[in-house]
């Protein structure tokens, strides 16, 4: 038997504190799954206009590209393509958001303003196709930024829900419980010790008469 649940002032006091304790952490979590909730929510917004702009900029880019291979060549943009540096100015952060890390992409598209290849041999066509590809790059990583950030609020949403539910299920109706009972039994000695010093005291005060 759980030495806690015994009627005894002490017990009482820690069920009380307990049941205070759990009630004061769902709260908190309750608070926490609503902001994890609408941080979400705004991120699912962002990432459908992300993808909306995305796809028109694809479009734009292939078309670009489509008139820059028929007015310069394919082979000839292929070759250019080759001059194209690797990309690696993207630097991932994180933020925190009640205790969930969302990662933050840090991209320097400065460079990318500024063409990897000769001007005389192309044609505007190829300066578009670099141009809408460029920022394919930038709305690819945001997407990715703000897809993996609702991934994980959506997992700490998962976590932060199941620990409320513990306590909203379990830990209170235990703790709830548990106080009711040791009070009442409290009350009960309380009791049967105040009708015990009556008759004590009844007994005492008879034999007294007597004695006089």
């Amino acid at each position: 038997m759980d030495q806690n649940s015994f009627p005894t002032k002490g017990n009482y006091i820690l069920a009380k504190n307990s049941l205070a304790l759990s009630k004061q952490g769902y709260e908190l979590m309750d608070k926490k799954r609503n902001i994890l909730i609408r941080e979400l929510l705004e991120l699912i917004n962002s990432s459908k206009n992300i993808q909306r702009e995305l796809d028109a900029t694809f479009s734009a880019a292939y078309l670009a590209l489509q008139n820059a291979n028929i007015e310069m060549g394919i082979h000839h943009v292929d070759a250019l393509s080759h001059a194209i540096p690797i990309e690696d100015s993207i630097k991932i952060k994180t933020r925190s958001i009640m205790g969930t890390e969302i990662p933050l992409v840090d991209y320097d598209g400065m460079k990318d303003n500024v063409p990897s290849y000769a001007l005389y041999d192309t044609r505007l066509s190829l300066d578009e196709a670099c141009r809408h590809f460029n920022e394919v790059k930038e709305l690819t990583l945001r997407l990715s930024m703000v897809e993996n950030a609702a991934y994980r609020l959506a997992t700490s949403i998962k976590k932060t829900q199941k620990r409320a539910n513990a306590l909203k299920n379990i830990t209170i109706p235990y703790y709830t419980g548990l106080t009711r009972e040791i009070a009442n039994a409290l009350e009960e000695k309380e009791r049967e010790e105040f009708t015990r010093l009556k008759v004590i005291k009844r007994a005492k005060l008879t034999k007294k008469q007597k004695a006089s």
